[in-house]
């Protein structure tokens, strides 16, 4: 598990791995989830408390934070309003989950209503961690980029697969070339994206499914940042590969 204390000299190597937060009280919890991001190539830091992990989340910059619902000082909620509300933390626009051992069918939507991108439920495995951490490395694995059975389900046979994700290119190639401009406008990017959402359900595009969502909530919040579009930029780069594979 990653100390607190800052590498003076960091590796050139892990500058390039994500870093996260994993906020939890819970001794077992916290280790697993340090423990199991770091194997799948993070760098997690670990921190017990809510009111010190808000502290370290101003002060520091880490791409995604997984904060725990219930925790001495502060919850998740409390510790993601505060940060999105300080323009000055570092971690203001950092993605962020919500880990929780208790979860009720109607919890999770509140959750991600107060901008949460996903919901954590623990214990889990590592298969979930790995599901996290691919909010903030789009586009890592290209070959995951189109799920072949999942539109095969949805379209009902291969030539109307084919012929979606004709246009499923055409409608990417299009959005590429206007992103910038489009994103300043911010009724116009969310109605283009909800369509999007829609187009990616017909062709298995789930990782860009699931980077359209994390944008429309940004968009939803306060418009959108560069990192967040840079994170759609990636995967919408790596899906038009995929399509012209």
């Amino acid at each position: 598990m990653t100390s607190h204390l800052a590498d003076p000299d960091p590796d050139p190597i892990d500058l390039a791995r994500p870093r996260v937060l994993v906020a939890d009280d819970d001794p077992g919890s916290c280790r697993f989830l340090c423990d199991g991001l770091d194997a799948l190539g993070a760098r997690a830091q670990a921190c017990m408390d809510g009111l010190a992990a808000l502290q370290l989340a101003r002060t520091e910059a880490f791409d995604l934070l997984l904060l725990d619902c219930r925790m001495p000082g502060a919850g998740a909620r409390q510790i993601l309003a505060a940060l999105r509300e300080d323009p000055l933390a570092h971690s203001t626009e950092s993605l962020a989950v919500a880990t929780t051992a208790e979860l009720t069918p109607d919890g999770r939507q509140p959750l991600l209503d107060a901008g949460f991108s996903e919901v954590l439920v623990k214990p889990c495995g590592l298969a979930e961690l790995q599901r996290v951490l691919a909010l903030v490395q789009p586009g890592r694995d290209e070959a995951s980029m189109l799920d072949d059975r999942a539109a095969l389900d949805t379209t009902g046979d291969a030539t109307t697969m084919r012929a979606l994700r004709l246009l499923l290119r055409e409608e990417l190639a299009l959005l590429q070339q206007e992103l910038d401009p489009l994103s300043r406008d911010r009724d116009g990017f969310s109605e283009r994206l909800h369509r999007l959402r829609s187009s990616c359900g017909f062709c298995g595009a789930a990782a860009l499914s699931r980077q359209t969502v994390l944008l429309q909530q940004q968009v939803s919040r306060r418009g959108a940042t560069p990192a967040a579009l840079a994170r759609f930029r990636t995967v919408l780069q790596a899906t038009l590969q995929a399509l012209d594979d």
